[in-house]
């Protein structure tokens, strides 16, 4: 027959059984916030890993360029500054259809721009009929465009041509010379009838009603 084992014994058991359990709780709950910082910085890395192997269709310099007005357009139209700033560099000039001294630099457009697009609303502006041209870090491009919309709370409409010079710097095609024309309206010419030259010595005899 076994003997019981004494209270004071049984009691140093149980509290070494409750702290044994207590450390392991401990350890595993440490532990667990570290696993998942492990997989998740293994999650990253992989989808880095699959991104980097990803192919994609390089597309021509003229295609590069063509994508960039249509981005500097879209942006135009919305007011989206942030996205007008990435195609343009710092040092770009900017050259207006109107009677003034051409702006130099991103700084002194972007307050321009600012007061002319807030006179504006439901803005539309197309382009057709594009011109880009490539040689080596230089493009250049022009096209003509149409405008609509609203401009101090009046419908108005316009159309002119734009000539753009790029320069690619870092891989990335930049906007440096902007030159904006507006097209004028030939004026409508009325011509009168001329009357029938007379011979010279003789007099124009009044015309008679018919029937007289």
């Amino acid at each position: 027959m076994i003997a019981a084992e004494p209270a004071p014994a049984r009691a140093r058991s149980v509290r070494t059984l409750l702290t044994l359990a207590v450390c392991i709780a401990i350890f595993f709950s440490m532990a667990s916030p570290a696993v998942a910082q492990k997989e998740k910085k293994k999650k990253k890395k992989d989808a880095n890993a699959a991104a980097d192997t990803h192919t994609t269709i390089p597309m021509a310099d003229e295609q590069q360029i063509d994508y960039k007005i249509s981005e500097m357009l879209g942006a135009w139209q919305l007011g989206d500054v942030d996205r007008l700033r990435q195609a343009y560099a710092d040092d770009a000039v900017f050259v207006s259809g109107l009677w003034a001294p051409p702006v130099f630099g991103w700084s002194n457009y972007l307050p321009l721009y600012q007061q002319q697009r807030a006179r504006m609303q439901q803005v539309r502006m197309d382009r057709v009929n594009t011109f880009i041209k490539v040689s080596g870090a230089v493009g250049w491009a022009c096209y003509q465009w149409d405008f609509g919309g609203t401009v101090d709370g009046q419908p108005m409409t316009s159309h002119g041509q734009t000539t753009l010079v790029l320069e690619k710097r870092n891989d990335r095609w930049l906007i440096v010379h902007n030159h904006t024309s507006v097209a004028q309206t030939a004026p409508t010419i009325i011509t009168q009838p001329q009357q029938p030259a007379t011979p010279a010595g003789t007099q124009r005899q009044p015309s008679k009603p018919p029937n007289s």
